[in-house]
């Protein structure tokens, strides 16, 4: 069965340029390590709630948008050996591509998939 990593995170909004740059290197590394799917959604209706919500979750402030992505791998074996590989790249460096918005408030989880249609 396929296998999913998920993350949420508040990206300053003019920053979206950059994000995009950043998430392109990311997308090429993860097909390289074996990802069947990459998709990188930017907030465009995302409610603030009462007791929880996507923005709450990661502290988004009025001058950044969440950002909801996910990476679809073949299986979990699959997606832990790419994820090494992925760390130890150099493309991945923190030098060489940056994060541009605040790692320590984004959310991430690898998921097995339930439902697929």
């Amino acid at each position: 069965m396929s296998y999913a990593d998920g993350f949420v995170a508040a990206v300053p909004t003019a920053n979206k340029d950059d994000y995009i740059k950043h998430a392109k290197i990311a997308a090429e590394v993860f097909k390289e390590q074996g990802a069947l799917k990459i998709v990188e959604s930017w907030g465009d209706d995302v409610p603030d709630g009462k007791v929880t919500s996507f923005p709450m979750a990661v502290k988004c402030a009025e001058n950044e948008t969440v950002v909801f992505s996910w990476v679809i791998w073949p299986s979990k074996e699959i997606r832990d050996s790419g994820w090494q590989a992925l760390m130890d790249d150099p493309r991945m460096n923190s030098k060489q591509n940056p994060m541009p918005f605040d790692g320590k408030r984004l959310i991430y989880g690898g998921f097995n998939i339930i439902l697929e249609e």
